[in-house]
């Protein structure tokens, strides 16, 4: 186990009470990376700090993952996780992980890249179909983000049938920002969210709706553009929006609609809530900087024709999964938006008025680096630490 997720969660029978937030209430006070940008309206950033008197508990549910990435929760009880040099497990309702699930495509574990999301529907126990995105090779060193569909084994050992659905074009030399996040609309459509590959050159491409980079995607779960898509001129037909940088967190809100974060620069991470053939910016504007502390582009932060972000972090908490609480056991959560943060190392949440950010609550600041987020069916709240000795961890109320 990491030294990060050890501290402080493991007492006695590995049980701890956790911090409240309340007590945590600094974020707010550190200064910006980028101190001349201001918000384009009250409330877009620093929420006020909600003084929580929840104290949430820990209990590690399954430890010896490398770099988990995603989780899905399977009908029938246990989990599907995915490690990123190209692994996908089971965990069982009793915490067991089996040995690694064959029959996977190859992926390129470099950098960033590797084994990334994994998904499944209702319709599990019937056809056992599951999807996952990962990095790509492409050959003579291009790589990108794809997706791949197949059936796993009702021994839960082998993926079988299995075939690519998705490709983003154009492949790159890149180890960087490969996004992404699976989530099945209502209408059972697939949203593939994607990164703008980072270096100079392809970033600019998030702005050419001609490429998949830097995008929202909305697919068929066998693969094409989904029906109901804007036309775009020019635009590849599964693109729902573009102007984006890196999106690691999306969950389709109790409005129906799907919610994004992606990864800012210096400061500048959004959440938006992504409407059809709209542009989202970057790198036109953003509320943040180079990590050299230069400015982006032109330094602006505003422009006709591209959307603010409803919130925005400044310094990032490099958000990483994302997930609505709609469950029995922490009544005050509920509505609220449940966020990873890598390198602000805690579960961050949102509390909302309509899509208004009122407040913003830190846990288990210091203890881990949380890659994924989801909500259990029982309310319990499941997080993926991102380590090389990474686990899943189940909150419960204190």
């Amino acid at each position: 186990m990491s030294a990060p997720s050890r501290r402080g969660l493991l007492l006695g029978a590995g049980v701890a009470a956790l911090p409240l937030a309340a007590r945590a209430a600094g974020f707010n006070d550190a200064p910006p990376n980028a101190r001349d940008q201001r918000p384009a309206f009250a409330g877009q950033t620093r929420a006020p700090v909600i003084r929580d008197s929840v104290t949430p508990r820990t209990q590690v549910v399954a430890g010896g993952l490398e770099n988990p990435w995603g989780l899905a929760e399977l009908p029938g009880g246990g989990w599907l996780v995915t490690e990123r040099p190209g692994r996908i497990r089971r965990i069982g309702r009793d915490g067991r992980l089996s040995p690694p699930i064959a029959g996977l495509p190859a992926v390129d574990f470099q950098g960033q890249g590797g084994l990334l999301d994994v998904a499944v529907r209702q319709s599990f126990a019937e056809d056992r179909r599951v999807w996952w995105s990962y990095a790509e090779p492409r050959g003579q060193g291009l790589n990108g983000t794809s997706v791949a569909t197949g059936t796993l084994s009702a021994d839960f050992t082998r993926l079988e049938d299995v075939r690519v659905i998705f490709r983003q074009q154009p492949g790159w030399r890149s180890t960087l920002h490969f996004g992404s996040r699976l989530v099945f609309d209502r209408q059972g459509m697939l949203f593939v969210t994607t990164g703008e590959r980072s270096l100079p050159e392809p970033r600019q491409l998030s702005q050419d709706v001609s490429t998949h980079l830097g995008k929202v995607l909305r697919i068929t779960p066998e693969g094409g553009a989904a029906p109901g898509n804007p036309a775009i001129p020019g635009g590849q037909p599964e693109i729902w929006s573009y102007g984006h940088r890196n999106l690691q967190s999306a969950a389709m809100g109790p409005d129906g609609a799907l919610w994004t974060i992606e990864h800012g620069p210096r400061g500048g991470d959004e959440l938006n809530r992504p409407q059809p053939g709209r542009n989202y910016g970057w790198p036109v504007i953003s509320y943040g900087l180079e990590y050299s502390g230069r400015a982006i582009g032109q330094g602006r932060t505003a422009a006709e024709g591209m959307e603010q972000p409803l919130y925005y972090w400044d310094p990032v908490i490099a958000p990483s999964g994302l997930a609505f609480y709609d469950g029995p056991l922490f009544p005050s959560w509920r509505g609220s938006l449940l966020v990873g943060g890598l390198s602000a190392m805690c579960l961050v949440r949102l509390t909302l008025d309509g899509q208004r950010v009122t407040g913003e609550a830190r846990y288990l600041e210091g203890q881990a680096r949380i890659r994924d987020v989801r909500v259990a069916r029982d309310g319990a709240v499941m997080l993926l630490t991102d380590s090389a000795e990474g686990e899943l961890l189940r909150l419960t109320p204190g």
